[in-house]
Order: C-alpha cells, then structure tokens, then sequence
C-alpha cells in the first residue's frame, strides 16, 4: 500500500470517528454492562429491577459534593436522582430519607432498597442503593466514583445502621 493511500485511509478512518463523536454515538462506557439480577432476588424485589438498572447506569460518574446529576453525585443526591427517574420524589438530605418508607432486617435487604451507614457524623450519614446479593451501588468519597460495593466488607458491615423499602 503506498503512502498516499495509507494517508488516504487514515483521514477517512479519522473522519469517521469525529463524526461519531460529534453526534453522540459510540460513547464508550466506562464499566461493563451492568450484570442480570441475581436469581435469588423475590417477586417484591423484582419490581425494582429497573431502578436497579438505572443506578447501574450511572457508574463511574464521579463524586462531587452536593451533586445531584449526572455531571457528579453525592451519595444522597444520587438516590434523589435515580429514583425521580422514575417518578418517585425523595427529599434531598440522608437523614431525610432515613425516614421514609419502612425499616427492613439486614438479611432481608432486596434490590432497590436503601441502605444507610453512619461514616461522617453520627446517624444516617451515608446512604446507597441495594442490589441483591449483599451488594449496593453508591457515590462514595471525594476521591471516588458512583461504584458497586459489598455490604459485608469490615468498612460497611461496622458502619451499616439500617435499610428501608419504600415500595
């Protein structure tokens, strides 16, 4: 192949991917597809699949104090957001939607409940949204971003003070 037709070839190649871009398609995604529901999960927790869905969706959006869109997160305003993406309101403060809903055992945890720890202050201080199989996704730190944990790890398991379903 001569110069000429590489260079050819590389300008169109280029050409290509710019238009792309330009018109929003091909994003890369910064984490796999989010996986299936785990086959334990009940018929009441599978009603939540899609809010589950959502939440997943929005991994790797970074932190950002007082955020409460997809241009950063914090812990509160990302539950606020995933939920009204589904026509459900929730206050904005973590201690405020400590009280909604009813509370729910630790073992009984389903997707698309909230989970809440007490890390900065004392009561609810943090919260994330269950889903299944003893995981959560949630807008952590700072230095973070929108990421799936497991609740038994020693940090979360010692900080956990209680769940509650809203449905």
């Amino acid at each position: 192949m001569t110069a000429v037709l590489r260079v050819g070839l590389l300008l169109t190649v280029l050409a290509c991917v710019t238009a792309c871009a330009a018109k929003g398609a091909a994003v890369p995604r910064p984490f796999p597809k989010a996986p299936s529901p785990p086959s334990s999960v009940s018929p009441e927790g599978a009603a939540d699949t899609g809010l589950v869905q959502t939440a997943l969706s929005y991994r790797g959006v970074p932190y950002r104090n007082g955020g409460s869109d997809p241009n950063g997160f914090d812990c509160s305003g990302f539950v606020q957001w995933v939920f009204a993406q589904h026509g459900r309101r929730l206050p904005r403060e973590v201690n405020d939607q400590f009280q909604l809903g009813r509370s729910v055992d630790r073992d009984d945890v389903q997707p698309g409940d909230l989970v809440f720890f007490e890390t900065v202050s004392r009561g609810a201080s943090h919260v994330g949204i269950a889903l299944g199989g003893d995981e959560f996704v949630h807008a952590p730190s700072s230095r973070g971003v929108v990421r799936v944990e497991s609740l038994s790890i020693d940090y979360w398991k010692q900080r956990f003070i209680g769940a509650r379903r809203l449905s």
